[in-house]
């Protein structure tokens, strides 16, 4: 069972490219997210993860990623709107906590904690499609040279984690199969045997590195890296969103705030650039050819 996270080898343009013009493309997306509070801004970035991952055929990763997103939404905006009393539309009048003080429920509270799930759904599934789609073993040999050490333990982690996810749900689906006489196994003991067969395969996978030689201080040899004729669609287009972004960030285009009253900008420049993410994003593989569209 391979979790939908994991890397596998592909033929489509972006598994193709090289680590860095696609580390560049999948989070220019992200980092727009990060510049504007725009709603509509932030829509548009999230629509053109999503077009990034239907293109690049991982799109199992990127539903996974909105799952687990809309779950910590609600999470997000109940406990902002808790939290948070600085608007001046009250919802709900709550009741005074002891330290904490009213526990009035405002719309701003609200809009301020939809914005932040919004930003964290596009990170999340921006992650999704890069953690699918790019090889860590180039990611490695990129970082290699600056931080070797910080380098393995990214392209472990990124390697690990879906398979501790499929794990998981190894385990749960054993958990289910025991029959009705059997005693229930609950999330604490699934957990920890989880943890148990982590360790146990981190140490196995140090042994396996001190063999392979990752202990040694030998000087390596310097190959030419990976290099696609996709690259140079890829980084373009990744820093085209990112520059349109910025610039619009900086002219003041899709200015918002929550707080004292939500302030929303929705004019023709903010729609144009919503509206022009998901062209951007979608722009490489077009010129690609059909090899961008696979299931």
């Amino acid at each position: 069972m391979t979790s939908a996270l994991a890397y596998r080898p592909g033929r489509g343009p972006l598994q193709q490219a090289g680590a860095l013009p696609a580390i560049v493309f999948v989070w220019s997306f992200a980092a727009v997210a990060f510049i504007h509070s725009n709603p509509l801004v932030l829509a548009g970035a999230g629509v053109a993860a999503l077009v990034i991952a239907r293109a690049a055929g991982v799109w199992r990763a990127a539903t996974l990623a909105l799952r687990w997103a809309a779950g910590l939404a609600v999470f997000v905006i109940a406990v902002n709107a808790l939290v948070a009393d600085h608007g001046l539309t009250v919802l709900v009048r709550g009741p005074s906590v002891p330290l904490l003080g009213p526990l009035d429920v405002t719309l701003e509270a609200i809009v301020a904690g939809a914005i932040l799930a919004l930003r964290i759904a596009v990170a999340m599934i921006a992650f999704a499609v890069y953690s699918a789609c790019v090889d860590p073993d180039r990611v490695l040999k990129l970082v290699r040279p600056l931080a070797r050490r910080s380098a393995l333990t990214a392209s472990l982690l990124s390697r690990l984690v879906p398979l501790a996810a499929a794990d998981g749900a190894r385990l749960r689906a054993a958990a289910g199969l025991r029959g009705p006489a059997a005693a229930p196994v609950g999330r604490l003991e699934l957990l920890r045997r989880l943890v148990a067969g982590s360790l146990d395969r981190a140490v196995d996978v140090a042994a396996t590195l001190e063999l392979r030689g990752y202990r040694s201080s030998l000087p390596r040899a310097r190959g030419r890296g990976h290099r696609s004729r996709h690259d140079r669609r890829f980084a373009l287009a990744g820093l085209a969103a990112l520059a349109a972004a910025g610039a619009a960030a900086l002219a003041g285009v899709g200015a918002s705030r929550p707080y004292p009253e939500v302030a929303v900008e929705l004019g023709p420049a903010v729609a144009a650039l919503a509206a022009g993410l998901p062209l951007v994003a979608l722009a490489p593989f077009a010129l690609a050819g059909r090899g961008g569209w696979r299931r």
